[in-house]
């Protein structure tokens, strides 16, 4: 719930208030029925604007739920989307996010129409007029357009990664969850000033920049962050973007350690299955235990002996103070030197 809270503030919203209920999912409301009123209720005396489920919901349950309550009602993948299409820079980054909202659109075509003949809602006004067959075709047209767009776009990146390999280049991707300081790593390490805030997935696109490791200059990107029960349309869409980390050298895994034990080790295990869900195999990780700045030296050495076992090759650093950076440089040439022999 309170990631939730984040990501609606992420998104810019202002929450009010929340509500949490744990049952099997209520094929008409998610809820429960009687949960669905007490919502309604609370809804019309905070006078809120909008609902924002933390689970997925089918476009009947928004239906629903919009109906009962009077305002738009959307899930956890649609904020992310949000939040997505308000940080979005580039033109990779922007085509990537309308790839996954499309894609979305397309899974919940047929029932949206029907909904939406049914009665208009928040959420789901103009659409009546369309029959199903072509609003799906005018969605999958825009969505083969945006494909090919991103092919030679992936093609381009391919050209430049293979010629930085040409050149002898050592690659080094930066993975993490969102808000765990991987921009802040990146420009300590880079001398540059890539943008940084505290808010969540400030990085939508890559960055790749070298930087000075003991007189060789090695390559460091700076990638979109991870976050648990990361869409698959979203992990899909930003292939092409997380395609960095499947074919580089060696992986900095980075972690905030001024969490609570329990959220560390949900942030590292989502970290490491959405690494593996990419398609990454066999490349070393080094797990930068950022933040320490924030906590004590005894908090520090307690987590450093719990996390043993979950965390690949820690190394404790403040990216921010640059505490502790020549210590894992040197961590960084260890493997790399590994990495190097086992190819020979």
């Amino acid at each position: 719930m309170n990631e939730l809270r984040s990501l609606a503030e992420a998104a810019g919203y202002k929450v009010v208030n929340s509500t949490e209920q744990i049952r099997r999912p209520h094929p008409q409301f998610q809820i429960g029925r009687g949960k669905a009123e007490e919502l309604a209720k609370m809804v019309f005396d905070l006078d809120a604007e909008k609902v924002i489920f933390g689970n997925e919901l089918k476009p009947v349950q928004s239906y629903n739920i919009a109906k009962l309550t009077g305002v738009e009602v959307i899930d956890r993948l649609q904020l992310i989307l949000e939040i997505f299409v308000r940080r979005a820079s580039t033109m990779e980054a922007k085509l990537q996010i309308e790839m996954a909202r499309l894609q979305y659109e397309l899974a919940h075509a047929k029932e949206k129409v029907r909904l939406a003949k049914m009665g208009e809602q928040p959420g789901f006004q103009g659409l009546g007029r369309y029959e199903v067959d072509v609003y799906y075709d005018a969605v999958q047209r825009q969505v083969n357009s945006i494909r090919s767009k991103l092919k030679r776009i992936r093609k381009t990146r391919g050209l430049h990664r293979l010629h930085r390999r040409k050149l002898g280049f050592s690659s080094i991707s930066l993975a993490g969850y969102t808000n765990s300081g991987k921009s802040t790593l990146f420009n300590s390490l880079t001398e540059e000033k890539v943008p940084v805030d505290a808010g969540m997935f400030t990085t939508l696109s890559t960055t790749t920049r070298a930087f000075d490791l003991f007189n060789f200059k090695i390559l460091l990107t700076d990638t979109v962050g991870f976050i648990d029960r990361l869409p698959i349309p979203l992990i899909e869409a930003f292939r092409s973007t997380l395609e960095e980390t499947i074919f580089s050298d060696l992986i900095l895994l980075v972690v905030d350690t001024s969490e609570d034990q329990s959220e560390i080790k949900r942030k590292i295990f989502c970290c490491l299955d959405t690494i593996q869900e990419i398609g990454v195999a066999g490349i070393s990780i080094i797990t930068a235990l950022n933040k320490i700045d924030l906590i004590s030296d005894e908090d520090l050495e307690q987590k450093i002996e719990d996390l043993k076992g979950f965390s690949p090759n820690p190394v404790p650093i403040s990216a921010l103070y640059r505490t502790n950076l020549d210590l894992i440089k040197e961590e960084i040439s260890h493997h790399l030197k590994e990495a190097s022999l086992s190819l020979l």
